[in-house]
């Protein structure tokens, strides 16, 4: 069950960082047709558009990349403690 709970945390992990490097570039002018980057904005894409749309931009300041790293994190909390309940 370790294995597991580790598999979740990694994804977990993961995925917070893709979220992180899509910030980062949201602040530079990139190619948005490159492999890696298209990669980036459609795996995060999902998640941050819902945000999105329940959390609108203030002006040019997103909060959505917060917003769901915050909620990320509680549901990964979740997730292990559910996990670690079943072991």
């Amino acid at each position: 069950m370790g294995t597991i709970i580790a598999v979740v945390n990694t994804a977990f992990y993961v995925y917070n960082w893709l979220i992180f490097i899509r910030v980062i570039l949201s602040w530079f002018r990139h190619n948005p047709y490159h492999p890696v980057i298209r990669f980036v904005y459609e795996i995060t894409e999902p998640v941050l558009g819902l945000f999105r749309r329940i959390i609108p931009p203030l002006g040019v300041i997103d909060l959505s990349p917060l917003v769901a790293l915050l909620a990320i994190e509680v549901v990964r909390a979740v997730v292990v403690r559910i996990l670690v309940g079943l072991a």
